[in-house]
């Protein structure tokens, strides 16, 4: 019975150097579909089986949407101040550095102008991983700034909108930028300059009750969560069981809240579609 008895000893891998295998390498989207990352990449991290669209920033939708990737951020180095002298768990700046040094952002937004499809484009997107996305000073004053930019050069303007809500820690001064925003877009609208919103995954809160609704055209990617309170509150307060799909960017849709949904893929054509329309363009 020799041969069922191994003789020489193959290639052995001793405990301490076996490696446990990368993470990162798959995703699984919330219907359970694996995806290889680089394929989700490749694809605008959209996973190609369900059609998920994964939540991404403001690295990955300029990269999309600005020509070979190229642009010019705008107040990039604008930081929150403390002038609540807010203390809960941790105090407020304490938070803030931290959140800069998890994401490497300086705050939930970024501005940028650069080219796409040649023609100049302002925008301004949001970071969800910085505090929640949460609408602070620096987020409500960047976004004014990039408008001033856009009304000062005659240039469109993008809103990306990624948010859940005010940020408490600053609480009025948080509140107060609904107001700046919103004048600043009325700025646009009386100088006749395109501003086109885009509503992501989740877009709530006082995004909600200001710049992501005011858009000259409002649209969305699949799925998006769409809404001013989340939807157990809402039905906490009716006392009523929610319709499916509640608050979903189809439902939204269907109700007249928003005028198209574009898949990532088709983001950067359906923008310059659209501002080839409004601007009288020709259109091919």
């Amino acid at each position: 019975m020799a041969w069922f008895k191994r003789k020489e000893k193959g290639i052995q891998t001793s405990t301490e150097e076996k490696r446990d295998t990368p993470e990162g390498l798959w995703y699984k989207t919330p219907t359970g579909k694996i995806v290889d990352t680089e394929e989700l990449a490749a694809n605008f991290y959209v996973s190609p089986e369900d059609g998920y669209h994964v939540r991404v920033g403001s690295n990955e939708y300029f990269e999309i949407l600005f020509d070979n990737n190229e642009f010019t951020e705008l107040d990039e180095n604008l930081t929150s101040k403390d002038p609540l002298k807010f203390e809960d768990k941790k105090k407020y700046p304490d938070r803030l550095k931290a959140a800069q040094k998890k994401t490497g952002l300086k705050d939930a937004v970024r501005t940028a102008v650069g080219k796409s499809k040649g023609k100049d484009l302002v925008v301004a997107c949001m970071d969800f991983s910085f505090i929640g996305g949460s609408m602070g000073s620096v987020v409500g004053e960047k976004i004014a700034r990039a408008a001033d930019h856009s009304l000062k050069n005659n240039i469109p303007f993008l809103m990306i909108s990624k948010s859940g809500g005010a940020r408490m820690m600053e609480a009025a001064l948080s509140l107060m930028q609904l107001a700046k925003t919103s004048s600043k877009l009325a700025q646009l609208a009386e100088a006749k300059i395109p501003y086109i919103s885009l509503c992501t995954d989740p877009t709530t809160g006082g995004t909600t009750a200001s710049f992501a609704m005011l858009g000259d055209i409002n649209i969305s990617e699949p799925g998006a969560l769409i809404g001013f309170a989340g939807p157990r509150v809402v039905k906490d307060t009716t006392g009523k069981e929610l319709p499916d799909g509640f608050q979903s960017a189809e439902f939204v849709l269907e109700h007249g809240f928003l005028d198209f949904i574009t898949p990532r893929k088709e983001l950067k054509d359906k923008v310059n579609l659209y501002l080839d329309l409004i601007l009288n363009n020709n259109v091919r």
